[in-house]
């Protein structure tokens, strides 16, 4: 590691605040990941007749545990329960619930208060709402950190050649860019709606169209401001193509100034697609997400429980991106930099 590297590390983590939120954030990234080993209704590993199976993995057929049927074997059923007791054993999931498992065992109505059997309660269509929040919580992250990605590349190569090659070129761009970024991007996705079935990865690509130009202006400012630096002159004086300029010289300079918007930027990927969500115009009815969370929270204002665990999960998380943010800028500024090491 640069010695560079290792003081802005150090300053990083002298703000207390960013580094419990960077650790935070990466136990909520941890446990959306393992959703399906944490929350499932089907039994993580069983043993049935001398035969190992994995069922979260394994399609299993009633008939293969002892019933009558060539349908998948219904976990919740107590004859199918009895017959792995009997026969085996099995090793199930904490929560024993999926994001879709419906508890008709359960002789209250929906939604269900939180109890033993359902640690946060469920929700009006009786599915646990503590897988579906861990569901909803993967669902997000994943989303937010792919459109964070693609929307980066591609307002980060778009902001490197307005600054590099300005003149017309700049201009040209610009004006694009302020066309494209005054379209109504709300109107267009209803619109879009009323023709095209929302997925995760058609609403991904429309939602990238609209969120690159987020990073263009920075990073043509900081190419701008390179591009006339002696260094960078030397090398195109000694030959080098436009390319390996842009890439060797003047990029990860260019780093540096975008890499504290990139916690903003996922951020506010997963306020979209909760309010997407929220608005019907998101993905397919019964997806967890946390828009679909809030809006059964609006619709069920008698269960308090659904909208106050979406609530606070909502705010750790997007709270926990900012403070990251915040404490990578603070790491990266030389004035902070230097007032952190006058003060130490």
């Amino acid at each position: 590691m640069s010695p560079l590297f290792e003081r802005r590390k150090k300053i990083f983590c002298r703000n207390k605040l960013a580094l419990v939120s960077l650790w935070l954030f990466v136990a909520l990234f941890l446990l959306a990941l393992l959703s399906p080993v944490l929350a499932n209704e089907k039994p993580l590993l069983l043993k049935y007749q001398n035969h190992l199976y994995m069922p979260f993995v394994q399609n299993i057929t009633d008939e293969m545990l002892g019933g009558n049927l060539p349908t998948y074997a219904d976990y919740q059923d107590p004859f199918t329960q009895a017959q792995i007791q009997k026969s085996g054993w099995a090793l199930w999931a904490p929560i024993r619930y999926g994001s879709d498992t419906v508890d008709y065992l359960s002789t209250s109505p929906f939604p269900v208060a939180p109890s033993s059997t359902h640690w946060l309660g469920t929700d009006d269509q009786g599915r646990d709402l503590l897988a579906r929040l861990l569901y909803s919580l993967r669902l997000s992250l994943c989303f937010g950190l792919l459109l964070t990605l693609f929307a980066s590349v591609v307002g980060f190569c778009v902001g490197a050649l307005q600054g590099y090659f300005a003149g017309k070129t700049d201009l040209v761009i610009g004006r694009f860019i302020e066309i494209w970024g005054s379209l109504p991007q709300l109107f267009i996705l209803i619109i879009l709606a009323g023709f095209l079935q929302p997925t995760f990865w058609t609403l991904l690509v429309i939602l990238v169209l609209f969120s690159w130009p987020s990073l263009t202006g920075v990073v043509r400012a900081e190419f701008l401001r390179v591009r006339s630096l002696d260094y960078v002159r030397a090398a195109k004086a000694l030959g080098a193509s436009d390319l390996n300029v842009m890439v060797r010289h003047i990029l990860p300079n260019a780093l540096i100034a975008t890499t504290t918007y990139l916690p903003f930027i996922l951020s506010g990927a997963i306020v979209a697609l909760s309010a997407l969500d929220f608005l019907g115009l998101g993905l397919p009815v019964g997806t967890p997400s946390l828009g679909e969370l809030i809006r059964e929270a609006k619709e069920n204002l008698n269960a308090p429980w659904i909208g106050l665990s979406v609530f606070i999960l909502m705010t750790i998380l997007l709270a926990a991106l900012l403070l990251i943010g915040d404490g990578v800028r603070t790491a990266l500024d030389p004035y902070a930099k230097e007032e952190e090491e006058d003060a130490a």
